[in-house]
């Protein structure tokens, strides 16, 4: 009785859930690293703002539509536990935007202001630069040059063969090799996008002579579905490295510890020098103004040439460290705050869902699935001969068909790996830039 006494007592002390808890959780919440209160808040002025005809037609209105709905959106995607995994934020950033406009949701002054934003002040090509050349200049030149020796052979044989099969089963499916190729394939392995689908649109919009939106909303697709795949196959080679102990490194990708030892180099965080990073931004400017001015004299599209060049002052040291920190830490700024924003700009204007819906059929999934898988694979089987664990080899090679640093970051998590990120870096970034520069210069030259 004394302890039937003693167990009802317990259950009156224990505390029920309490409200006021979860109000405070909630409060304590932040969408985009803004208190979530203040969020609402910001939400609820610009929407009544927007509904009211009084928004701003100008950079300030445009960015106070993309960035709550960017925010938002993200966190969102980021909070869905299946969806969250497989790039979740991009996939609603851009395609939530895309339905609401098919129906009919935004205002037209809304539209407007959004058009202006990105199109006549070309917010787009603004952050294709911070992205490509701020990454590139901040990369480790030790990573750079011998992850470019140690990847070179994986990457692109992994690329070859993927090409190769992709093209076939594509052609199995009645696709022509050009869509199969410059549609398919080359957004798959272009490095994301930021630093493969954007650039790609502008040259393609270059070459071809539409608007660089009817170009996005026929790469996006197939950027977002060989993302999904390489995560799912990651996952199942980290569980085959669970029962094949001799294949998996456990996180190291070259046999010798020596050699590993090289990339085990950490970022340093140190404190942000605004003064440096506006010096940055100008040398980012600078990038994408000598683009444009070669595009005159060798014919090739002004941001494929900003690629290259970026790459050859990094590897020549022509930049001072102080304006590659500079640039690098605008780059952050700019992957951290803009990206989800541009995408919802990129959403509501250059991804018509109609167009989107054209573009998905069985056979475009099976070729998708294809070139993710033939890339890995191939890695897997070469790797012994290249003193590589085949497990690793397979996971890092996977990355090239990743969605840029996000990608390599879901990728690399599904398969409790991110001690590889220098050499995913290298696949996705150096090989992502090698291959839309590549597919531009053979789409011209075949144009």
């Amino acid at each position: 009785m004394k302890q039937i006494n003693a167990e009802v007592a317990c259950e009156k002390n224990t505390p029920l859930p309490d409200s006021s808890g979860l109000i405070n959780q909630f409060r304590k919440m932040d969408i985009g690293a803004v208190p979530v209160a203040l969020f609402i808040t910001i939400c609820a002025i610009v929407s009544l703002s927007a509904y009211a005809n009084f928004l701003p037609k100008n950079m300030i209105g445009g960015l106070a539509v993309i960035m709550t709905l960017g925010f938002a959106l993200a966190h969102l995607g980021k909070s869905i536990p299946v969806l969250r995994d497989i790039g979740g934020p991009a996939i609603l950033c851009l395609m939530v935007p895309s339905v609401l406009v098919y129906f009919n949701v935004f205002q037209p002054n809304v539209m407007g202001t959004v058009h202006l934003l990105m199109k006549e002040a070309n917010l787009l090509y603004f952050v294709i630069a911070s992205l490509v050349v701020g990454s590139i200049l901040g990369m480790n030149r030790v990573i750079l040059i011998q992850g470019m020796i140690r990847m070179f052979v994986p990457l692109v044989v992994g690329t070859v063969t993927a090409v190769v099969t992709g093209l076939l089963v594509g052609k199995l499916f009645g696709f022509t090799f050009y869509h199969t190729f410059f549609f398919i394939i080359v957004p798959i392995i272009g490095g994301g996008i930021g630093e493969g689908i954007l650039p790609l649109s502008l040259a393609y919009s270059a070459i071809l002579g539409s608007t660089p939106d009817v170009y996005v909303a026929q790469l996006a697709p197939a950027a977002v579905l060989g993302n999904i795949f390489a995560i799912v196959a990651a996952g199942v080679l980290a569980r085959i490295g669970l029962q094949r102990k001799a294949l998996s490194g456990e996180g190291m990708l070259i046999r010798s510890a020596q050699e590993n030892a090289v990339f085990a180099i950490k970022e340093t965080n140190g404190n942000v020098d605004f003064q440096l990073m506006g010096g940055g931004l100008l040398v980012i400017c600078a990038f994408f103004i000598v683009g444009g001015l070669f595009e005159h004299i060798v014919h090739i599209p002004g941001p494929v040439l900003m690629i290259l060049f970026a790459v050859l002052c990094k590897y020549c040291r022509v930049i001072p460290v102080s304006m590659e920190t500079g640039a690098h830490s605008f780059y952050k700024f700019v992957s951290t705050a803009l990206v989800w924003p541009l995408m919802i700009g990129l959403g509501m204007l250059y991804v018509p869902l109609e167009s989107v819906v054209a573009v998905f059929s069985v056979g475009y999934v099976v070729v998708c699935g294809s070139v993710v898988l033939s890339m890995g694979v191939v890695s897997f089987l070469i790797a012994p001969y290249l003193k590589m664990y085949p497990i690793e080899a397979a996971i890092v090679t996977c990355c090239h068909s990743g969605l840029g640093g996000t990608g390599d970051v879901a990728i690399l998590s599904a398969s409790n790996r991110m001690g590889l990120m220098p050499f995913a870096q290298i696949a996705t970034r150096i090989g992502g830039a090698s291959t839309v520069i590549g597919a531009t210069l053979l789409l011209g030259w075949l144009i």
